[in-house]
């Protein structure tokens, strides 16, 4: 007897032939009986669709009223739709679900149906229908506008279902199958249940598994089976091991722990002894990835271990503390959830847990090294991020109390509190610039016992105040940065010697009368400087004489000239001319009967108190020395990079664009890197990003000042020093006839040139002037300049003259030959080597004879060449031999720093001579062998900069701030410029495998990261080619391992030369023609990436040349709001600078007034009130 009666006669049709389902059968239940109660069921059915029939039949005779049709026909849809509900699919109208329908109904129904009836096309419930088995189906023509809304049917009107079961046929039933999963309803949907979805590859969960998991192995392994030396005929792929697994299960099944098959695989395998085969492969995969895991915990365990081993290591602590950031970027994602969907809650909530455990680390630091200077800089950082701008400052107020003689904290201090921007304003910072320099000046001179002064001290306090001219300058306030320098030179040069073994505040109180009298100051007419006045104040004092009237042509110039231009790009033009016409401070004419009250602008006046605390003492004369070029460098004059020290923060300085197109010049490619340009604006030059120069030098009143300067402190100087300060003044002669050259205007060449020469003559009419080699070179280089080469070559032959038989023992006659044979060799190649003028040149060199017309003999230039060769090798040599003793002292050290050092005009000659003799090989070789040694001598002598336990790192670099490593790094980057000069300069006349400039680029800009001149070849050379790859991954590996922020602007600036590139050649082509390169997409989006990096770096964040450059690429990209909101966040880092607001009216005018209110809130320097500005334009 079957167990499903209404399947009777079917199954009894089937024969069973396996006698294992016998138990499926039940005896006891007679098939009769269930046939009997189904027929009763039926009849009872049936009479109940007759009486609702009759029902329905005599309600549609009746006439109602069509609203009650209506509402009995919603309640019935009602009704019905709670019915599909219940009853499923096949439910019958009248609502009684509580009988079970069977499949074998069904069958007698379909054989006692009717054939349907023709289609209606009015629409009716199935209730209203008289007779059920005629017209069930009906063509809507009414179409539903609901379906034109929402694009789909109504869910309700979906019918839905359940699936009893998981069979499907064809499958069998033993080792195949379908997982049928349940489908949700939208009311679980609704709620977001994002989770239940499958995770994407870009999603966070996916990533946090490439981070956590190990790496999937690419290779196949061996079957276990197979041995290693014998060949395999196929590759085990998932599928094998999977149909294993399902064998090895299969066999589980059937095995003789379970004969009935009642068990599963993983029981009847643990009642063998086995344990699952998942298990064991997990257990295997646990044991491999093993070491993957460690890679997370284990190194924070070896921090640990390390930490209770060397608790006083203070680097151990700082990198532990950085290595969160790394450690939260594999757990949360870092920086790329904030790119993707990840929530900003989740993302504050885990930076603020990396903040708090930093913060904790940086705790117990602390507390285990209380006077380490460095851990509590760190500390103070994190609190910057937690802390409220008021608890932050009186905590740094507070540190620096503590500390009162460390140099490098102040630093960070002043930093701190000249980029804050809620709490900045001019007048806030400037003060404490002058608190910190007068404290340092207490710690030097002993008035502060408390706490002893650090070495390098004078140094620190020197860049301090460099730093703070240069921040009053980018504020606008050049009449402070000026006065500032005016009072400091007076206050070293110029000191009575009364006062000299007194401390600095009271030489700062004597000094106050002085300022205060109205005397003329240095670098003004009829100045005496501060010793004189106190001397002739101690006899009476003198008589004012009258001063000759000189009647200065006042140039009454419109400032508004084009009256048609915007209002805010007239005020952008008169604020830029204002600024660079009045940079002097003012000061009464008193032959005239001024006062002080007759002064228009207030603000040009400067009082003692904005600059007597930040007077200082400086002891050394090089420091002195230091001092003068720095004012000469903020003037805009070339100086000496290693006399004169480089900041220590020479990214708050960065603010020209020139520092990324020098040496364009490819009509002198040999000498176009002669006079490197810093990036740094003079006094004077504050306008937009991309402005243009009022004047070639300082204007008129200018030019008096520098001359005056010049005069007046040069017979304080030694005669070593006067050498140098006239180096500087030829080589700014030279620099504006270079600027006027370069803008094509020929009548200001002309008289610029005039200028110029007369300068330089009277400079080399000057006694200890007329032997100097360095100045007849600049002179000479300046008539060539200026295209006098005849005159040039005389000028060169008289310094080879002056030179005497010197020859090649002579650096500095080196480097007069070998700029006169780079000229020479930039006029034109010359097929015959012995008529060569640069070949002359260079063969009376090594001849030690002065030049001559004559023609040279081929045996003379094999006697030049192993001149060469001997002389190169004897001075590597004698620098092998000095490098131990770096430092010697007194004119010991200045001969070796003059004599031995400077071996790139050797260099440069020898390797000259042999491209023009021998081949572009030979003189590669040349550069080779002296930049290696070189360097490799450079690398013995830098220490290892780790920061001491007491925090102050500047004693670690001592040794390398010291004369000799300075001028022995300025010798090898000067030998790598040159090196790759003459690589570019045959490259570009000749075939020349680019992989050899390449290379050797690359390892100098490896040396040297921040050399400008080396960035700008390569860039020059990289976007010759197509791809980017190579370029992009070796600015990639230069910005990951180095802190400065010269070799992010050349990644930047490369990039954006080649959109350039890109641009231009798709404006270029016809819709229809082929492009010559192929457009890349995404440089917009790779230009901002490189920007972000660089503005993320600690110095990239307070630079103001990339903040910039990034607001002007987004307005030149048409992503106006994005520039605006880059705009507001370089205020919030850089508030000090008013090129900044300059660019920010020129590129979204119509916040002109926004702009300026914020310029006056934090004390920036406004020449042109928009009063003023509307007065100007009604005149």
């Amino acid at each position: 007897m079957s167990l499903f009666p209404a399947f009777a006669e079917e199954s009894a049709k089937v024969e069973v032939s396996s006698k294992e389902l016998d138990w499926l059968r039940n005896t006891s239940f007679q098939s009769g009986d269930a046939l009997s109660i189904h027929n009763q069921y039926l009849e009872r059915t049936s009479e109940k669709e007759s009486r609702e029939l009759g029902s329905g039949g005599k309600e549609k005779d009746d006439e109602e009223p069509s609203k009650k049709k209506k509402k009995k026909s919603v309640k019935k849809r009602k009704k019905k739709k709670k019915h599909k509900k219940t009853s499923g699919r096949y439910s019958d109208s009248s609502g009684s679900d509580s009988e079970t329908i069977y499949p074998s109904d069904l069958k007698k129904e379909e054989a006692n149906r009717p054939q349907a009836a023709p289609l209606s096309s009015k629409f009716s419930w199935l209730d209203d229908v008289q007779s059920p088995t005629e017209q069930l189906f009906c063509v809507d023509q009414k179409a539903d506008a609901a379906n034109w809304t929402y694009k789909t049917l109504y869910r309700g009107d979906v019918a839905r279902y359940k699936r009893k079961g998981s069979s499907s046929l064809g499958l069998d039933p033993r080792n195949q199958g379908i997982s049928w999963e349940d489908s949700k309803t939208n009311k679980k949907h609704k709620g977001g249940d994002k989770k239940k979805t499958e995770d994407r590859y870009f999603s966070t969960v996916s990533r946090q598994l490439l981070r956590s998991n190990p790496p999937i192995p690419t290779l196949a392994t061996l079957p276990e089976s197979s041995s290693a030396n014998g060949p395999t005929a196929f590759l085990p792929l998932e599928g094998e091991e999977e149909n294993k697994r399902g064998e090895e299960g299969e066999r589980a099944l059937t095995s003789s722990v379970n004969p009935l098959r009642v068990y599963d695989s993983s029981t009847a395998l643990w009642l063998q002894g086995k344990g699952p085969q998942e298990l064991m492969e997990r257990e295997k995969q646990d044991v491999q990835t093993g070491h993957g895991v460690l890679l997370l915990s284990g190194k924070t365990e070896e921090f640990n271990k390390q930490l209770r081993e060397r608790p006083d290591d203070t680097q151990l602590w700082i990198n532990f503390i950085r290595y969160q950031d790394e450690l939260s970027a594999t757990v949360f994602g870092g920086e790329e959830e904030q790119q993707s969907g990840v929530s900003s809650e989740r993302r504050k909530s885990s930076h603020r847990a990396v903040l708090e455990k930093k913060l904790s680390i940086a705790d117990r630091a602390v507390a285990t090294n209380p006077t380490c200077i460095a851990l509590q800089l760190e500390r103070l950082r994190i609190y910057q991020e937690l802390w409220e701008p008021s608890v932050l400052s009186k905590e740094w107020k507070k540190l620096v109390f503590l500390h009162p003689n460390s140099a490098p904290l102040w630093r960070e201090y002043l930093l701190f509190t000249q980029s804050y921007f809620s709490s900045f304003t001019v007048s806030k910072v400037n003060a404490a610039y002058g608190k910190c320099l007068s404290t340092l000046s207490a710690v030097r001179d002993g008035s502060m016992v408390s706490h002893p002064a650090l070495p390098g001290t004078e140094e620190d306090m020197l860049d301090i105040f460099t730093q703070q001219c240069h921040f009053l300058r980018q504020s606008g306030h050049s009449e402070k940065a000026v006065s500032l320098f005016q009072a400091m030179i007076d206050f070293t040069f110029f000191k009575p010697d009364s006062v000299r073994e007194m401390s600095t505040k009271q030489q700062v109180e004597f000094f106050e009368p002085f300022w205060d009298s109205g005397e003329a100051r240095i670098g003004e007419l009829g100045a005496r400087g501060w010793k004189a006045w106190m001397l002739q104040q101690e006899r009476g004092g003198w008589l004012q004489p009258p001063a000759e009237e000189e009647e200065e042509e006042e140039e009454d110039e419109e400032e508004v000239k084009d009256r048609s231009k915007s209002r805010q790009t007239i005020w952008v033009e008169v604020e830029s001319s204002r600024e660079a016409a009045h940079w002097l401070p003012w000061r009464p004419d008193k032959t005239k009967g001024q006062s002080e009250e007759d002064c228009e602008d207030p603000d040009r006046q400067v009082l003692f108190d904005d600059i007597g605390p930040s007077l200082i003492r400086l002891s050394s004369p090089e420091l002195r020395l230091s001092l003068l070029l720095h004012f000469l460098s903020f003037l805009g004059l070339p100086v000496d990079p290693v006399l004169s020290a480089a900041p220590r923060q020479p990214g708050l300085l960065l603010e020209s664009l020139s520092l990324l197109t020098q040496g364009n010049d490819l009509q002198h490619p040999l000498t176009s890197q002669d006079l490197p340009d810093l990036g740094v604006h003079p006094v004077g030059h504050t306008t937009p990003l991309q402005g243009k120069r009022k004047w070639a030098g300082l204007g008129k009143q200018g030019e008096t000042f520098v001359t005056n300067l010049f005069r007046m402190v040069q017979p304080e100087l030694p005669a070593h020093h006067r050498a140098v300060l006239a180096l500087s003044w030829m080589q700014y002669e030279k620099l504006k006839v270079l600027r006027c050259l370069r803008s094509g205007n020929k009548k200001r060449l002309r008289s610029q040139g005039k200028s110029s020469k007369r300068v330089s003559k009277q400079l080399l009419k000057e006694p200890d002037n007329r032997s100097s080699l360095v100045l007849w070179r600049e002179y000479a280089h300046l008539e060539w300049m200026l295209g006098n080469h005849e005159e040039a070559r005389k000028v060169f032959s008289t310094a080879t003259a002056i030179g005497g038989t010197k020859g090649l023992r002579s650096p500095t006659l080196c480097e007069v030959c070998l700029l006169w044979a780079q000229l020479e060799a930039e006029g034109g190649e010359v097929r015959d080597v012995t008529a060569s003028p640069a070949v002359c040149v260079l063969t009376r060199l090594a001849e030690g004879a002065s030049s001559s017309s004559q023609p040279l003999a081929p045996v003379s230039i094999l006697k030049a060449r192993r001149s060469y060769e001997q002389a190169l090798a004897a001075g590597l040599e004698a620098l092998d031999q000095h490098g131990p003793h770096p430092q010697a002292k007194g004119g010991g050290q200045e001969e070796l720093l003059g004599e031995k050092l400077r071996l790139r005009g050797l260099a440069g000659c020898y390797a000259l001579f042999q491209y023009l003799t021998t081949g572009i090989q030979a003189a590669h070789a040349v550069y080779m062998q002296a930049r290696e040694r070189m360097e490799d001598l450079h690398r013995a002598l830098k220490p290892d900069a780790r920061p001491s336990s007491d925090g102050e790192a500047d004693n670690s670099l001592a040794d390398l701030n010291s004369g000799y490593a300075k001028r022995l790094a300025f010798e090898c980057e000067a030998l790598a410029v040159q090196h790759a000069a003459l690589l570019r300069y045959h490259s570009s006349i000749g075939v020349f495998p680019l992989a050899t400039l390449r290379q050797t680029l690359t390892s100098a800009l490896s040396s040297w990261p921040n050399s400008a001149p080396l960035w700008s070849v390569y860039v020059q050379m990289e976007n010759r080619y197509h791809t980017a790859g190579r370029a992009r991954r070796f600015f990639q590996s230069v910005t990951r391992d180095n802190g400065g922020v010269v070799p992010h602007l050349f990644a930047i600036f490369a990039e954006q030369q080649r959109k350039q590139l890109v641009d231009a050649a798709l404006r270029s082509c016809s819709p229809d023609a082929a492009l010559p390169i192929l457009p890349e997409n995404g440089l917009s989006h790779r230009i901002c990436g490189l920007f972000e990096s660089t503005i993320a770096t600690q110095m990239g964040s307070h630079c103001p040349l990339p903040w910039r450059m990034y607001i002007h690429f987004l307005v030149s990209d048409g992503r106006v709001d994005q520039a605006m909101r880059i705009f507001y966040r370089a205020l919030q880092n850089i508030p000090w600078d008013k090129g900044l607001y300059l660019d920010g009216v020129q590129l979204f005018p119509d916040h002109l007034q926004e702009f300026v209110d914020v310029m006056t809130e934090k004390e920036l320097r406004l020449r042109l009130p928009l009063e003023e500005l509307d007065i100007l334009l009604e005149d």
